[in-house]
């Protein structure tokens, strides 16, 4: 490298790339992957000079001021390697990370691994466009310390939290769990909301809805007083229980009631209007996007996960190829809590409007004040670039996802500085006289006068038409222009509190003070990659485990999961970004408790040890011998228990049932088909051994024999939903005959077969398989059908979960993927598995890089150990050829003994081996 050059470090490729592109001959734009330095994740990296320490599995010495110990990770070594290389020959460095805390950090860290002694810079921009990085360039600044502080106390307290806590739930729940400060919340949050769900009662109530007509248009009317007595509606109702209020004195409108004033009400005219009220109501625009509004606004609109929002809008920041070798960042910053907006966009925005809309729809700048407590002001929020670039300007250049959040996101800034929607409204009460008493019915209307932003982020505004009424007209008489077309009575019923969503639980952390910006993405996957909680469509449910731990945390340790202690601490870690609270002091009285007698985690976590019991979730009372019927959560499954000691039933619960699900009958029900399970349903006729039908977590199955001895019995899988009352013994015997030999394929002559393996039924030849629609194929599937099936090619499981973009070295695509055995990165040709709990999208390419090249090492390693394996095995061979022959007897016992004695482990490790392997091969 040119001895001249000034060197620019941000952390990804993609964003290199579009850097580079705005600057001359004399820059070097180079990537550090993401994080370079972090606090030890595994034993391995714990460095030789703390191993000995008693907080070295913390990675925080809780001993002397709380001081870190940063560790460099394998996989950003090389990255390092080049960048030291890169430092060496530059005159100038400038650290060109985001602008948020965490950029600030890696920065610092960038920093003391690299120690320059050339001249060092730190620049920031909100956009990634030329006039944004040469303005960059022109204002440098020193590497705020504040804000590292401030990512720094947050990184060692949830170390803390997480490392201290998580133990206890290993030793009373289930192992490779964990605790965080804020992932812990988000789950209470969600189990508290199905809790709340599980005590709520329904209650119906009716009302009456009339329909009435003027010429071509029709409108309803709903009842909503009789003889001057409001009639209940759902806010007569409590929300959380379901039923009705205390001091709510409205009339509660029965069925047969209901009925006859529909029946009635058309007959009894005319109807006189007895009140006609109009407004003009001024509807103002949403100010642009923060990162939770836009997670939130993505979620209910383009059904965007915030995983995805964000790995979307990472790709329109940090750059788009918009033809003629010009590349540039699309939209700010995601993540972000300010709504500030820069004057020259402001400008620019109003500008565009006018000469685009009208001047009608733009008055001014419109300036959002910003809530949040801890927004970073220095920020901006998230918009476009450049307003020109509007979205059928750029939709031939973005992919699908990437256009949706671009127009989302353009429109909603537009609607930002537009002028306001104005409506009119209009209710008309109308008065119909059944059986002597007066019932009032009530239509209500809107006209958009003037759409506003309307026309731009809404629906342009729909009108809902009324005909024009005076106070004192009749209706429906011979002569009057509106008729009453007729009526029908509405049964309605109190819903449940909703389920969060990811967006609606976005909006719920953010609301109270929980996590930050950057946060909330991680923790959503996190939670579900924990499987404490599941998506049912859109909704977040949470598991038996979710539930579990949350118990045990909620009964036990309260305060840490507490909300309002939670957002508290988010204001103490902003406070002490600012410098109002020592950070030394907060970790002190957090981890061990101040001196006013305030217990810290570490106390108050050796103080209920003792008393914590094995969480159960409780479902009922067994009716006949009362005993209490709960969930326990097993180190591999999760089962009901009925009863306690010696006497007591339990049975698995199947992985796909949820609690909402499960109900007293559906507990009982599972608990007596596992007790008639132990009851075979015959015999096999050639070896006498029993035929059971069991249900295990993973559904019903069909068994040959006992379960008592080494030898681990047959099974086969059973059509979820099966009971041992479908299953006939002929039916049982069929199953364990499998596989089925359906022929020979006449080009190889290798012989087809049909079985049931893990994950259903299928065809197979030569170790090649396709999957089977339906069980009962397998016996009924024709040789030409499982030919024509296998002639097919494989479906892949695999879903990419983000593109990274070119290898640096072969060129070769990196992506990373979901499988059917968890998250990995692939070039194509070869995989590797992500590390467990590493998050998909948090993936950068140093990352993959180090874990393909780690992976491509232990393939050459294992090639190797197979070649040196079969040399040895062909030079023990020719000597045992040398030797004289021993007798048989002594040959086969001598061998015997030596095989038993050390060769069995290894022959058992091969075996499952094979195993692993065979059912990989096995693809739909």
């Amino acid at each position: 490298m040119d001895a001249r050059l000034k060197l620019i470090i941000v952390e990804s490729p993609a964003k290199a790339k579009t850097i580079e592109k705005f600057l001359g001959r004399d820059y070097k734009v180079a990537a550090s992957y993401g994080h370079i330095r972090d606090l030890p994740s595994t034993a391995s990296e714990i460095p030789e000079k703390v191993r000995s320490e008693p907080w070295a599995r913390l990675g925080v010495n809780t001993e002397e001021g709380f001081e870190p110990t940063y560790v460099v990770p394998r996989d950003s070594k090389k990255a390092i390697a080049e960048l030291r290389k890169l430092v060496k020959d530059a005159e100038k460095l400038l650290l060109a990370t985001d602008e948020d805390r965490e950029g600030e950090s890696i920065s610092w860290h960038l920093l003391e691994v690299l120690k320059p002694t050339i001249p060092v810079g730190r620049i920031t921009f909100h956009e990634i466009t030329r006039s944004a990085i040469l303005e960059a360039l022109e204002n440098p600044r020193e590497i705020d310390m504040k804000l590292v502080r401030a990512q720094e106390s947050r990184r060692i307290l949830d170390r803390l939290y997480g490392y201290t806590l998580s133990p206890v739930l290993w030793k009373k729940v289930r192992t490779k769990l964990s605790a965080g400060r804020v992932q812990s919340v988000a789950v209470r949050l969600i189990v508290e909301r199905e809790e709340e769900r599980l005590a709520f009662r329904t209650a119906v109530y009716w009302d009456v809805e009339a329909k009435l007509g003027a010429k071509e248009l029709e409108f309803p009317a709903s009842l909503i007083e009789i003889d001057g007595r409001k009639l209940a509606s759902g806010k007569d109702f409590d929300s959380t229980t379901g039923e009705r209020k205390s001091r709510s004195d409205a009339l509660l409108l029965d069925e047969e009631t209901a009925r006859r004033i529909a029946r009635d009400c058309p007959e009894q005219v005319p109807w006189k209007v007895v009140r006609v009220e109009q407004k003009e109501v001024r509807q103002r625009p949403s100010p642009p996007f923060t990162t939770s509004t836009l997670q939130q606004a993505a979620g209910s609109r383009l059904n965007m996960s915030p995983r995805q929002t964000m790995m979307v809008a990472q790709r329109l920041y940090e750059g788009i190829e918009l033809g003629d070798g010009e590349r540039e960042g699309l939209i700010t910053y995601m993540r972000t809590d300010s709504l500030t907006v820069s004057e020259k966009a402001l400008r620019e925005t109003g500008a565009w409007i006018r000469e685009e809309l009208g001047d009608e729809f733009h008055d001014e700048p419109r300036r959002y004040k910003t809530k949040s407590k801890g927004a970073q002001e220095a920020h901006e929020a998230i918009r476009p670039t450049d307003v020109r670039r509007t979205p059928e300007r750029m939709a031939r250049l973005l992919k699908k996802d990437e256009l949706a959040l671009y127009r989302l996101i353009w429109n909603r800034m537009v609607a930002s500085q537009m002028t306001d929607a104005r409506l009119d409204k209009v209710s008309v009460d109308l008065e119909a006289t059944i059986d002597g008493t007066p019932h009032l019915f009530r239509a209500n209307g809107s006209t958009v006068r003037f759409p506003g932003f309307l026309k731009i982020y809404g629906n342009g505004g729909k009108d809902s038409i009324l005909p024009p009424f005076a106070e004192g007209q009749t209706v429906g008489g011979p002569s009057d222009p509106v008729r009453v077309l007729g009526a029908e009575p509405l049964r309605h019923e109190t819903n449940p509190p909703p389920r969060y969503t990811e967006a609606s639980l976005v909006k719920k952390l953010e609301e109270e003070g929980i996590g930050r910006p950057s946060t909330y993405a991680p923790t959503i996957s996190t939670i579900q990659q924990r499987q404490y909680v599941v998506k049912k469509g859109s909704a977040l449910i949470p598991t038996f485990v979710g539930m579990a731990v949350v118990h045990l945390l909620r009964r036990h340790f309260e305060h840490y999961v507490d909300v309002a202690f939670t957002a508290k601490m988010e204001e103490s870690l902003d406070e002490i970004a600012s410098g109002e609270v020592d950070m030394v002091e907060f970790l002190e009285n957090f981890y061990r408790g101040s001196g006013n007698g305030s217990r810290g985690l570490v106390e108050k976590i050796e103080a209920e040890l003792p008393n914590i019991d094995f969480p159960a979730i409780e479902i009922g009372d067994a009716p006949q011998e009362g005993w209490p019927v709960t969930v326990r959560i097993g180190r591999n499954t999760v089962y009901l228990q009925c009863g306690e000691g010696d006497e007591a039933q339990t049975a698995p619960i199947p992985v796909d049932l949820l609690i909402d699900e499960l109900t007293l009958a559906k507990a009982l029900e599972l608990l007596e088909a596992r007790s008639k399970a132990n009851e075979p349903i015959g015999q096999h006729p050639e070896t006498g051994e029993n035929i059971y039908v069991l249900i295990g977590p993973y559904g019903p199955y069909v068994q040959l024999g006992e379960t008592d001895g080494e030898k681990k019995p047959k099974r086969v899988s059973l059509k979820r939903g099966t009971t041992r009352e479908d299953v006939s013994l002929d039916y049982a015997l069929k199953l364990l005959s499998l596989p089925r030999v359906i022929g020979e394929d006449p080009e190889s002559g290798k012989p087809v077969r049909a079985s049931i393996g893990p994950f259903g039924p299928y065809v197979e030849r030569d170790k090649n398989y396709r999957s089977l629609g339906d069980i009962d194929q397998v016996f009924s599937v024709s040789l030409e059908e499982a030919l024509a099936l296998l002639a097919q090619p494989r479906r892949s499981r695999r879903r990419v979960v983000k593109a990274l973009g070119s290898h640096p070295e072969t060129g070769k695509e990196i992506e990373v993927c979901e499988g059917r055995y968890g998250p990995y990165v692939t070039d194509g040709k070869l995989n590797a598995s992500l590390p467990r709990d590493t998050d998909p999208a948090q993936i950068e390419m140093g990352t993959a890089v180090s874990l393909l090249e780690e992976a491509a090492e232990r393939k050459k390693t294992k090639t190797t150990r197979k070649k040196t394996s079969k040399r040895t095995t062909k030079r023990t061979t020719k000597r045992k050829t040398k030797r004289a022959p021993r007798k048989k007897s002594e040959t086969t016992a001598k061998t015997t003994k030596r095989t038993t004695r050390k060769k069995s482990p290894a022959r058992k490790k091969t075996a499952r081996k094979s195993t692993r392997k065979t059912a990989r091969r096995r693809t739909a």
